[in-house]
């Protein structure tokens, strides 16, 4: 219990390190436009860290951390041992001003660190049975999809807030806005789905049919009543949860737990996410008219339109910072309690969890991490207030959509792309490209160089 107790202070650290060495990533633009002093731009970037806490109530990040590696190789040696080498690894990229990403650091050690744990005590094993690579792939594959997607995003919001009708302008958004809504409503018909077959065991029985054929006809009954509740679930939004569990029960599934069954699917309701989106940009919309049409235009209303208007985005982009940051380490705290046998799956996570989570990286971005504060606001590229409103209201998007889908994406990566997006948007060359390609070198090593560390750490624990 002792080891245990440890292992979550340690996890808590992790999150304060990152919270201030990803404070950069939220206030990096808002500092360097002055819009706010640095210390005003962590009090609001702490602030809205810890404001995600109430949005996101899925976890899918967590749960997709702590099934990285497979339950038998999770030990508390592993964790403990991928948690030193995500601390080393932070702090070394901190001090030399390197915005590398804490969610790969954590994903390399906890990897590494039950890859040489698998090795000392099982023999002809491979990598695959070892860690899950679906996970580990689509891992390593939005390391270099965030950015891009950040970026696309920046420069499509540039090129429209450039433009000068703004009816033409506004036209644009609207149309843009509903589709945003629709994709984030399939979104949660996809987690909808999920979630439902999360609550009839699906993938666990899976597992268990490759083991043991006899639990083929649980398997078939569980597949059965998921196919029949599937159409139902586009009811979701008219019925809400309780109404639409009820419904499954009556029609679906007579012994159906209603109660429990509405929790599960209520976690996959977005529409404080949908919803806070449609009105951030109805409020931009609303400025853009009043400072352009009832007001008379000029050159400092229009900047002081945009300095007030980062405020709404870096306070986006900071409950998107924390709503996916935050939940890599409730993932490793939850498989801790789990090889601990605390616990006996993430859905029995304590609600104390997330609570410590949240708090720690809101306490860690408010202390700030300025030497990736100067990397990220002005050596990439120079950032007007313009500009930081597009790039973080492009991070915070990417940051959503990512959540959604439980894809723990680095936030480091998705703002650093936005930031060249904007940059881009003016000319190629307003991007010292330079600084860019050190920092996609450090992307790419994160997650070898904390398997490594985590590795080395691991058969240091051994020997004690």
């Amino acid at each position: 219990m002792t080891f245990l107790v440890i292992i979550i202070i340690l996890a808590l650290i992790f999150d304060y390190i990152n919270g201030f060495h990803d404070a950069a990533n939220s206030i990096a633009t808002i500092v360097s436009t002055k819009v706010l002093t640095p210390l005003q731009a962590v009090i609001w970037a702490a602030f809205f860290n810890f404001v995600a806490f109430f949005i996101f109530k899925d976890h899918a990040v967590a749960n997709t951390i702590g099934k990285t590696v497979h339950k038998e190789f999770i030990t508390l040696e592993v964790i403990f041992a991928g948690l030193i080498a995500a601390i080393i690894w932070n702090l070394f990229t901190w001090w030399y001003g390197i915005p590398s990403s804490s969610s790969h650091t954590l994903i390399g050690g906890f990897a590494g660190a039950a890859i040489a744990h698998a090795y000392v005590t099982k023999d002809g094993i491979t990598i695959p049975d070892i860690v899950e690579m679906d996970k580990i792939t689509k891992t390593v594959l939005f390391i270099f999809i965030a950015p891009l997607m950040g970026m696309v995003i920046s420069m499509f919001i540039t090129l429209v807030t450039i433009m000068r009708n703004v009816w033409y302008r506004v036209a644009i958004i609207v149309l843009v806005a509903i589709g945003t809504f629709f994709l984030f409503n399939q979104l949660e018909l996809s987690k909808l789905n999920e979630n439902l077959g999360k609550h009839y065991h699906v993938d666990k029985l899976k597992i268990e049919v490759e083991k043991n054929p006899l639990v083929q006809p649980k398997l078939d009954s569980a597949m059965m009543f998921v196919n029949q509740a599937k159409p139902l679930l586009k009811q979701y939004d008219v019925l809400g949860s309780d109404k639409l569990a009820a419904l499954i029960a009556s029609n679906v599934d007579p012994k159906a737990d209603v109660k429990k069954l509405s929790k599960d699917l209520k976690k996959a309701d977005n529409s404080a996410i949908v919803w806070g989106i449609m009105v951030v940009i109805a409020l931009f919309i609303l400025t853009y008219i009043y400072v352009e049409k009832v007001k008379t235009p000029n050159a400092y209303k229009v900047a002081n339109m945009f300095k007030k208007l980062q405020l709404l985005s870096s306070a986006a982009f900071s409950i998107g910072h924390g709503g996916n940051d935050a939940q890599k380490v409730m993932g490793i705290i939850a498989a801790a309690m789990i090889a601990n046998g605390n616990i006996t799956d993430f859905k029995q996570m304590p609600d104390w969890v997330p609570l410590a989570c949240y708090a720690a990286i809101g306490l860690g971005t408010l202390s700030g991490g300025w030497k990736i504060v100067k990397t990220m606001g002005s050596k990439i590229t120079k950032v007007t207030p313009l500009e930081g409103v597009t790039a973080e209201s492009a991070g915070a998007l990417t940051l959503f959509m990512t959540e959604q889908m439980g894809i723990p994406v680095s936030t480091t990566h998705t703002i650093t792309g936005s930031i060249i997006g904007v940059g881009a948007s003016k000319r190629l060359s307003a991007v010292r490209w330079g600084v860019t390609v050190n920092l996609l070198w450090a992307w790419i090593f994160t997650i070898p160089v904390s398997a490594v560390l985590a590795g080395i750490t691991y058969f240091v624990v051994r020997l004690f």
